[in-house]
């Protein structure tokens, strides 16, 4: 198996779990935190749901410098829109990794703030990093959701939500 079929078949094993997430954020708390540190449950779903533009902006650049970059966090507020969101960004990383080739994974991809660089790793590390990102959120976002009394979908198997006790 090639590294870009790994990574086609992770992103869409990942992705079942991560819509079955999304589709339990309710409409009508967006607005919600459990703190006031923390994100609100609508830019928290929607960073989950950006995530999978990751694959396709490491795949054509070669770095992302957030001191020229005019990137605006998408603005959600109901769960529709959010669903619509992931599936674009789920359907350009899927597009974008079956046209890709493994000697792209070596490339060198750098995270910086102009001259201050975070991170050079190859292409495949921040693409593993992206899917990493993903389950991290999505986990954060079924703390919320069970804060909010939501029942949380299984990840890798049943939750306690959907046991029979």
């Amino acid at each position: 198996m090639t590294f870009m079929q790994s990574f086609l078949k992770e992103l869409n094993r990942e992705a079942v779990t991560t819509h079955k997430m999304l589709e339990r954020v309710p409409d009508g708390k967006y607005d919600w935190k459990p703190h006031e540190k923390s994100m609100t449950l609508g830019r928290l779903a929607a960073h989950v749901a950006e995530l999978p533009g990751w694959v396709g902006m490491t795949l054509t650049t070669s770095e992302l410098d957030f001191s020229n970059n005019d990137f605006e966090p998408e603005i959600i507020t109901n769960t529709k829109d959010l669903l619509e969101y992931f599936e674009k960004n789920l359907a350009n990383a899927q597009a974008h990794l079956a046209k890709a080739h493994d000697d792209q994974m070596e490339l060198p991809w750098t995270l910086r703030n102009g001259e201050q660089v975070y991170s050079t790793e190859p292409k495949g590390d921040v693409i593993r990093m992206s899917f990493c990102q993903t389950v991290h959120h999505r986990a954060q976002l079924g703390v919320y959701l069970r804060l909010l009394d939501i029942p949380i979908p299984g990840s890798y198997g049943p939750s306690a939500d959907e046991m029979k006790h």
